[in-house]
């Protein structure tokens, strides 16, 4: 028998495409990056979303070590994550920028990944997509729980002050990462005392050319990041900007709006008292409001009193 069709012959909504992973490449893999620049890959050392990363070199005639001081990431090229990922990197995390930037603040380093290089490679029929970073050593997270979940205090306002320079650059350079946790926060693989901030896949460029971009939402970027760290902004599918929340409306409010209730009453504030409309004639000419008019009683009153001078405190005694 054929399947029943539903009431109301309401179609199933689509589900999202899913992202295709990316296929491991042999050791000794050469990548030509956009400049013409060539990478040998060595072994894979991690998996990064759905993307693979891979130990890597300049291309010479030696084999890639375990020593090697650079890892490519590689993903298929349909997938969205490493393309906006290297969209941050090319604008903003070249070494002549960040090299420039620290000289200005006098600061022996800054916690940002220097971009190398990227470009697309393709074998057996299918096109990647590839971009070359610093390599690293592990991250916070693992340190933390391998800690008893402690860190000394010292140690976090030390860590407290360099992600303020992390983030002081980003922002300089119209960018939030959007996505900042301890799993992100790699050291670094020569110097364990420096500590990186990665994976800028989330990273939302809000004040192009000095200009904030609207603050309204978004859902297509709902719910992104990592939800015990995702922003209340981000809750409301509002895509993160410093221009403050001007058009957005919590639950409470806008359950207040379908009632008719103003703003201010919602918060626990008395509404402001609003003029009333002004009205038009046929001709559209505009009416002006007349005043109220007093009772006949208090007029009759008025007119047959003398007028008396009030006076503060008790009245005096008559000599």
């Amino acid at each position: 028998m054929p399947p029943k069709s539903k009431a109301g012959g309401a179609k199933k909504a689509r589900a999202p495409t899913k992202r295709k992973l990316a296929e491991e490449f042999p050791p000794g893999e050469v990548l030509t990056d956009n400049a013409k620049k060539k990478w040998k890959l060595g072994s894979p050392v991690g998996q990064g979303g759905f993307g693979l990363l891979y130990l890597a070199n300049e291309d010479s005639s030696g084999s890639v070590g375990a020593a090697a001081p650079y890892v490519i990431k590689v993903e298929p090229s349909e997938n969205g994550p490493l393309f906006s990922e290297l969209k941050f990197y090319m604008r903003a995390a070249k070494p002549d920028l960040i090299g420039a930037w620290m000289k200005s603040r006098k600061i022996d380093y800054l916690g940002v990944p220097k971009y190398w290089g990227s470009g697309f490679h393709e074998k057996g029929g299918k096109r990647y997509r590839f971009m070359v970073m610093d390599r690293f050593g592990t991250d916070l997270q693992k340190k933390f729980e391998g800690n008893e979940k402690k860190f000394p205090r010292k140690l976090v306002l030390q860590l407290g002050l360099r992600l303020l320079d992390i983030l002081e650059y980003i922002h300089d350079h119209e960018y939030v990462h959007a996505d900042i946790k301890a799993s992100n926060l790699l050291l670094s693989y020569t110097n364990p005392n420096q500590v990186y901030l990665v994976d800028y896949g989330l990273a939302y460029r809000y004040s192009p050319e000095g200009v904030p971009k609207e603050y309204k939402e978004d859902p297509k970027r709902c719910h992104d990041g990592t939800i015990e760290f995702t922003s209340i902004d981000l809750d409301f599918d509002v895509s993160t900007n410093d221009a403050g929340p001007p058009s957005i409306k919590t639950p409470k409010r806008k359950k207040a709006e379908e009632k008719g209730q103003s703003a201010d009453e919602t918060e626990g504030t008395p509404a402001k008292k609003r003029r009333a409309p002004q009205k038009k004639d046929v001709n559209g000419a505009k009416k002006t409001a007349s005043p109220a008019k007093r009772p006949a009683k208090k007029e009759a009153q008025a007119s047959s009193e003398p007028a008396v001078k009030k006076s503060r405190g008790r009245p005096k005694k008559n000599s």
